[in-house]
């Protein structure tokens, strides 16, 4: 059965999180809040890990594409290659903000990465996500906690997200009502921005 974690941005318990830092590193998987949706994330570099987030989304692990959330910019080199400087510079404008950015991929990703060209990078205007991930000391894998209901696309009521994903996950982060619009994914491997999806974050008002 999965733990609830009542965790504020405001005051984020530091008992809670390192609770939640052990269970990462032990190959355990977490539902966590964004400036978005709810997510479902785990260690990038955990394999296991890595395998069980695809179960849970139905999915091979070589066919996903879960984004990396990071708590800052500073660590991208690591996992994309160069950035031109306009584009760094809409990254600097829009980060941390509601946007999925899709960048060329370096070749220093995790094995299951090594024949992707690109990779997807999220930093949430949320507080606990970035500091999880800061104390970590690398990205979680991030995928959305779609529902299966065509209505009702994204469940915002953590005690609900605890019912479904009670015996999937370890740790459900209950920050309050999630979101119900997903991240705007922009593609910027062609060397200017192209929208993918169009979510909650708005491109036009930082170009």
């Amino acid at each position: 059965m999965a733990k609830t974690l009542r965790i504020y941005p405001e005051n984020p318990s530091e008992k809670a999180i390192n609770e939640i830092v052990e269970v990462l590193k032990k190959g355990g998987i977490i539902v966590y809040p964004t400036d978005t949706v709810y997510g479902l994330g785990c260690d990038i570099f955990n394999h296991k890990a890595m395998e069980k987030l695809s179960r849970i989304k139905n999915v091979k692990l070589e066919k996903t594409n879960f984004s990396f959330v990071c708590n800052d910019l500073r660590n991208l080199s690591q996992y994309t290659k160069p950035i031109e400087t306009n584009l760094f510079k809409l990254l600097k404008r829009t980060l941390p903000g509601p946007f999925t950015y899709i960048l060329a991929a370096s070749n220093t990703l995790p094995s299951y990465y090594k024949n992707k060209k690109t990779v997807g990078i999220r930093i949430p205007d949320h507080s606990i996500p970035r500091i999880i991930v800061e104390k970590l000391g690398n990205p979680i894998a991030s995928t959305s906690t779609h529902d299966d209901d065509e209505i009702l696309e994204y469940i915002t009521d953590p005690e609900l997200i605890a019912e479904k994903y009670d015996k999937l996950v370890d740790i459900v982060i209950d920050s309050g009502a999630g979101g119900y619009t997903p991240s705007t994914v922009v593609d910027l491997t062609s060397g200017s921005p192209e929208i993918l999806r169009r979510g909650k974050g708005d491109l036009d008002l930082y170009i």
